[in-house]
């Protein structure tokens, strides 16, 4: 009996060795934005305050794993001190009635090759909507003993569906939003 309960104690250990949970490198990742300005430019931006967790990646076995972004609204930066109060204002974030916005996935699905559809929930500025985005699996390095994995997020979305900034009509802030995410995640290798 003792035999068997120990065989059943290493095979769960190691099925919960292989699912990892990890936090998003700060140094080497970035959650940014681009929106057009006046139909012939476009402002770029980031949250320079933001968290990804990733859960349940098993094995370098994206399908399945789950991530969950927090990111703060006043942590908004586009290089101008005064567009960046603008953007934390009512008329657009109102960062003061909605602090900060989080994503859930819900399902990832393979396209091809190292291509994904990360579906999940978007809050954002009150609101909450399903989004679909592109997830690129990058890989992994061994650096120095410490393994490190990258990700690619992009989208678009539309600014009105969440009502940020609804009283500008297109021409000055366009309706479409192209959000970009470069990600690291690092453990120590396993000795």
């Amino acid at each position: 009996m003792k035999k068997v309960f120990l065989v059943m104690a290493l095979a769960v250990s190691s099925l919960v060795a292989t699912a990892q949970n990890f936090t998003n490198d700060k140094a080497h990742s970035k959650l940014g934005f681009s929106v057009s300005h006046l139909t012939i430019s476009d402002v770029e931006g980031q949250f320079n305050d933001f968290t990804v967790h990733l859960s349940s990646f098993e094995n370098q076995n994206v399908l399945g794993s789950k991530f969950h972004v927090v990111a703060e609204i006043n942590s908004i930066n586009t290089g101008i001190e005064a567009r960046d109060n603008h953007l934390k204002s009512a008329d657009f974030f109102d960062a003061a009635k909605n602090p900060r916005l989080e994503f859930q996935s819900k399902s990832i699905k393979k396209v091809k090759g190292n291509n994904y559809k990360l579906v999940g929930d978007l809050t954002l500025h009150g609101v909450t909507k399903s989004v679909t985005l592109d997830l690129i699996y990058n890989g992994s390095v061994d650096n120095q003993g410490v393994i490190t994995y990258g990700f690619t997020v992009k989208g678009k979305l539309n600014r009105n569906d969440f009502g940020v900034g609804a009283g500008f009509p297109t021409a000055v802030v366009g309706d479409e939003v192209t959000l970009v995410s470069n990600l690291e995640f690092a453990t120590p290798k396993a000795k």
